[in-house]
């Protein structure tokens, strides 16, 4: 097991790696020849850890005029020429920006520290230098990052009250409810972290022994990694953010194997600042993607429009928009909703009847795909992973199956499910799939998610709430919308005994249902 482990680490995360980073040097490597005011500098940041940096001033900065900074740390793994097509046209449009490498990867000092208080520490380092160096005006200063750029720039305004602005693409608000929500391992997605930071970084011994416990399912060390996932949480610290008052706009994927949409719409909610959110289609950080490439992107255009109007004061009604902003995964068009729970208004109850019992240790065929992969291909195919319904084994997988719906159904928010559950053994994992069936039983994965438990008696019953991730998808009318439960998914660590099996009830006083989010187009 843990030779495949580390095999998947270094292949997924190498290829990730080397395709981002190779992809990115090419498409920015004309703008950085254009851009004769491009400097490549060092800063000293917390305790005198050296970081890699290059700084980007508009055409004709004399030092007769100050204007806004715009600080962008870079994604896990990336190296510090990841946003200089974007640098390079906010620097056009009359900022200042710096972009450096953080701590741990690449040719900056120290080790990885996962957004840790160095991290935080180190971007007021990289401000104050700016602010030193640089014509950056003290009193309007943003923050801007994809994945680990994105929340450390979260992280950083809810401790320096000089940020006023802040685009979180394709971040974390809840790293514990990121890669281990259901209290499941998330293993693709902490393998593809854990083998680029191997190959582009050094991790610190905390992240290494983090990473240890978590492929190893060292419940004596749960309560310190939730702890030491708190602590770099921006949710944690939302009330600080608040009362310092910086907009965040926050976008992420629907799909996002990472950092799921789920922890970013539960963190909107509590923001009281001036806000925004944009889901869309895809998988961790590939709507930003060709963005960075220079090409036409709607994540980097929001972005700048963000900081034109919370940096620069300009009339462009971007606050006048509906601030919950949507694409589906299976239409072109964008949605508005004047806030979260507005997506989610219209609820429909499926009930799952009977006492079926599955055995666990066997795959089903019901998976919620390949890291990357399988997301991205909904993106650009709208082909999410797919399950015959007919054809799944009932030994190991339970299916429960709505009616025909008459008319085309909308997806919309986050769909939970409530059961009971008897296991024959005091810890187990199950994983809950919604799938869009067509005629012939053939489904269409619409979201998931997994659910681990332990100390239970086993022989005993227990209510089990889980919420699915949040998506947007359009099903057709004529289809059918199909829960199915199985014990074993590629992406997570299960906690299964052998022989191990589950029965699912109904009870008369307590009836099983997932609620969908669900209405009439």
């Amino acid at each position: 097991m843990g030779h495949g482990r580390t095999t998947l680490r270094t292949s997924a995360a190498g290829a990730v790696s080397a395709a981002l980073i190779a992809g990115t040097v090419v498409a920015v490597a004309p703008a950085a020849e254009a851009a004769p005011s491009v400097r490549f500098v060092d800063i000293t940041g917390d305790g005198g850890t050296v970081l890699k940096a290059n700084v980007l001033t508009p055409q004709g900065a004399d030092g007769t005029r100050r204007y806004p900074l715009i600080v962008l740390p870079t994604s896990w793994g990336l190296p510090q020429v990841e946003y200089l097509a974007q640098a390079r046209k906010l620097a056009d449009s009359g900022y200042v920006v710096l972009a450096y490498n953080v701590r741990g990867f690449w040719q900056s000092g120290g080790r990885i520290e996962v957004a840790g208080p160095p991290d935080t520490a180190d971007a007021s380092k990289v401000i104050d230098w700016a602010l030193a160096h640089t014509p950056a005006d003290a009193d309007h200063i943003g923050m801007a990052g994809v994945s680990y750029g994105a929340g450390i720039s979260l992280l950083a305004a809810a401790h320096d009250k000089r940020i006023k602005a802040v685009a979180a693409l394709s971040g974390w608000a809840d790293l514990i409810d990121s890669i281990y929500s259901g209290r499941t391992q998330h293993l693709q997605a902490a393998a593809v972290l854990d083998g680029a930071a191997t190959l582009t970084g050094r991790e610190s011994p905390e992240l290494r022994a983090i990473f240890d416990n978590l492929y190893s399912s060292n419940l004596s060390k749960e309560q310190e990694m939730i702890d030491w996932g708190r602590k770099r949480s921006a949710a944690t610290y939302v009330d600080q953010l608040n009362s310092n008052g910086a907009a965040v706009m926050l976008a992420n994927a629907w799909g996002d194997t990472v950092f799921p949409a789920n922890q970013y719409a539960s963190f909107y909610e509590k923001l009281t600042v001036p806000k925004r959110l944009e889901l869309r289609p895809g998988d961790h950080a590939t709507p930003e993607l060709t963005g960075l490439f220079g090409l036409p992107n709607d994540v980097w255009t929001d972005a700048e429009r963000w900081f034109d109007h919370y940096l620069k004061g300009a009339d462009n009604g971007i606050e006048r928009e509906q601030p919950v902003r949507l694409k589906p995964r299976s239409s072109g068009g964008y949605e508005g909703y004047p806030d979260w729970k507005s997506v989610t208004a219209t609820r429909n109850k499926i009930a799952l009847p009977g006492s079926p019992t599955i055995h666990a240790n066997v795959d089903s065929g019901a998976d919620g795909g390949i890291v990357f992969l399988s997301s991205i291909l909904d993106q650009v195919a709208q082909l999410p992973p797919m399950a015959s319904m007919p054809l799944l084994p009932r030994r190991w997988a339970a299916v429960w199956q709505s009616e025909r719906y008459g008319s085309a159904q909308r997806v919309r928010g986050t769909a939970t499910l409530h059961t009971t559950l008897t296991p024959t053994a005091e810890s187990g994992t199950l994983v809950a799939y919604l799938y869009d069936v067509g005629p012939l039983g053939l489904g269409k994965l619409v979201t998931h998610a997994p659910y681990t438990w332990h100390g239970r008696t086993p022989g005993a019953s227990f209510d089990v709430d889980l919420d699915l991730y949040s998506t947007a998808y359009d099903v057709p009318a004529g289809h059918r919308l199909a829960l199915v439960v199985d014990t074993v998914d590629p992406l997570y660590i299960e906690h299964n005994p052998s022989g191990a099996q589950l029965t699912f009830s109904s009870p008369a006083d307590d009836p099983s249902y997932v609620s969908v989010p669900l209405g009439e187009q």
